[in-house]
C-alpha cells in the first residue's frame, strides 16, 4: 500500500505538551500560507487531559500559522513513519497576534528588550530526561556502562538532530536513574525555544522507535534526582552581534547591563517560579541540598544558584567576553519552552528599565545564612508549592504588561485547575502521572 506522508502543524501550549493538526505533505506549501484552524479552549487542555475552565468555552476561532524555519523532518526509514513537525503562532483570524500564544508572548518580549535597550538575547536550554530503555543499576551516575547500556539511543538522536539541522553539544548520563542530559548549541532570540521543543521531542520521537519512551518529567519519584531545564543566556548588542556581559573592572566579571538584568531575574523569580517550574512536583526538586535552585541567589559557579554566573576556560588565548554567560536554574520541562524562556527575559527586562543594581553574589548555601544575612542581600526562599507560586505570580504586577491580562488569567486559571486536580493524589501517583505526561 503506498503510504502519504503527514506533516503535523504544532504549538507548545501553556501545559509545555506539544499539540496541533497534521495534513498531508502534498499540501505543504499551501499551508504554509493559509496554516490551520485552531480553537481557543485547546489552550486549557491540562497536561493530564482534563480540560480547565475555559473563558471561551465552545466559542470563537483561530489559526494556526507555521514558521517554515522551524520545520523537523527525520526520516527513520521504511518501517517508521518520518518524524515532521512544524511550529507556529496561535493568530487571530485577520493575522494579529494571539495574545495567549506562547511563542507570540516570547516574541514580545524579545522584541521589547531590543526596542527598549537594543540587545538580543543568545540562549541554549540544557535538559535532563529518564530513558527507559535502560534498567535502574547502582553507581550509574556520569558510567560509561550507563551510556553504554542506552545503546542505539544516542546515536540515533544524534543523528536525528543532525537531520533536523541541531547541533549536539553534548550528551551524557547523569546522576539520576535511567537520567541523561542533552544540551544543542545556542541560538538567538526565539531559535532558542523553537530548538528546546525540537530536541524534546525528537528525543521522545527516537524512544519510540526504538520501542521505549523518554520523559522529561520534573522527577521520577518523590525520593528521586529531579529532572531540570537549565537555560544558558547571554546579552549581545543588537546591531553588531558583540556580547555586553563582561566587565572585567568587576569582582566577577559582571557588566553593568548584564548586571540589571540579572537583577531583574533574581527580584523577580519568586514570581515567576509558577511559569518556569510549571507542575505539582516541581516543587519536590526545588529543595535545599539537592543541586537545584531553592532561593533566588546569584551564585559564582554554585549549581544551586537561582541564577549562576558559569565558569570561563581561562588560557592565555581566552576572549572571557565571548564566552562568559549565565544559567538560570529554578525550571523543568513541565513549562513551555516559550514561556520559560519568556517569563526569565521578562524579569530580566524588568531590570533593565530600572536600571537595577548588579546583585551582590552569595557566598555559600543560602540556607546557612541567617535571616538578617539573606535579607541584607534580597535573597528569599522560591515558594514551597505550585499552589504559593501561582499566588506569587498573580500578585506581582510589574511583568503584568509584558504578559498581557488574558495570558496571564488564563494561565493562572489553567494550573489551578491542575494543582487543584493534583492534590487530590499522593506524592507518588502525582510523580507517575507527570511521567507519563511528559
Amino acid at each position: 500500500m503506498k503510504r502519504e506522508e503527514i506533516v503535523m502543524l504544532c504549538t507548545s501550549d501553556l501545559s509545555g505538551q506539544v499539540r496541533g493538526k497534521g495534513f498531508p505533505a502534498s499540501d505543504l506549501k499551501e499551508r504554509l500560507v493559509k496554516g490551520i484552524g485552531w480553537t481557543p479552549t485547546n489552550s486549557m487542555i491540562t497536561a493530564h487531559g482534563p480540560i480547565a475552565p475555559s473563558p471561551w468555552g465552545p466559542f470563537g476561532d483561530l489559526v494556526l500559522v507555521p514558521d517554515a524555519a522551524t520545520q523537523v523532518r527525520v526520516d527513520f526509514g521504511a518501517d517508521h513513519a518520518a518524524e515532521n513537525f512544524i511550529l507556529g503562532d496561535i493568530c487571530c483570524l485577520d493575522g494579529s497576534p494571539w495574545p495567549v500564544c506562547p511563542r507570540g508572548f516570547l516574541k514580545r518580549v524579545l522584541q521589547a528588550i531590543e526596542d527598549r535597550h537594543r540587545l538580543r538575547v543568545k540562549a541554549a536550554f540544557e535538559h535532563e530526561f529518564i530513558y527507559d530503555g535502560v534498567s535502574e543499576r547502582p553507581n550509574a551516575s556520569y558510567a560509561l556502562d550507563a551510556f553504554r547500556r542506552q545503546d542505539l539511543f544516542a546515536e540515533t538522536f544524534l543523528g536525528a538532530l543532525k537531520e533536523a539541522g541541531l547541533t549536539l553539544d553534548t550528551f551524557m548520563p547523569e546522576y539520576g536513574p535511567t537520567q541523561y542530559e542533552v544540551t544543542v548549541g545556542p541560538a538567538i532570540g526565539v531559535k532558542a525555544a523553537d530548538h528546546a521543543v525540537a530536541v524534546r521531542e525528537i528525543a521522545r520521537g527516537v524512544a519510540t522507535r526504538l520501542g521505549h519512551r523518554a520523559s522529561f518529567t520534573p522527577i521520577l519519584r518523590p525520593d528521586a534526582v529531579g529532572n531540570g531545564v537549565h537555560v544558558h543566556f547571554s546579552l549581545v548588542d543588537a546591531a553588531s552581534g558583540t556580547p555586553v556581559n563582561h566587565d572585567p573592572a568587576h569582582a566577577y566579571g559582571l557588566s553593568m547591563r548584564a548586571g540589571a538584568f540579572i537583577s531583574g531575574i533574581l527580584r523577580k523569580l519568586p514570581a515567576i517560579t509558577a511559569v518556569t517550574a510549571a507542575s505539582t512536583v516541581s516543587y519536590l526538586r526545588l529543595t535545599p541540598n539537592r543541586w537545584s535552585a531553592a532561593y533566588n541567589n546569584l551564585g559564582y559557579r554554585d549549581r544551586e544558584a537561582g541564577v549562576r554566573i558559569c565558569p570561563v576556560f581561562e588560557t592565555t588565548s581566552t576572549d572571557v567576553g565571548k564566552q562568559l554567560h549565565f544559567e538560570f536554574r529554578a525550571a523543568d520541562a513541565a513549562a513551555s519552552p516559550y514561556l520559560l524562556l519568556g517569563a526569565i527575559l521578562a524579569a530580566g527586562l524588568y531590570g533593565l528599565d530600572r536600571d537595577l543594581p548588579v546583585a551582590e553574589v552569595c557566598q555559600g548555601a543560602p540556607q546557612d545564612l541567617s535571616d538578617d544575612e539573606r535579607c541584607k542581600l534580597g535573597i528569599e526562599r522560591l515558594p514551597p508549592s505550585l499552589p504559593e507560586a501561582l499566588d506569587r505570580f498573580e500578585a506581582d504586577t510589574d511583568l503584568a504588561d509584558l504578559f498581557g491580562a488574558d495570558l496571564k488569567s488564563a494561565y493562572l486559571a489553567h494550573k489551578r485547575f491542575e494543582a487543584e486536580m493534583m492534590g487530590k493524589l499522593s506524592a507518588e501517583e502525582q510523580c507517575e502521572r507527570y511521567r507519563i505526561a511528559y
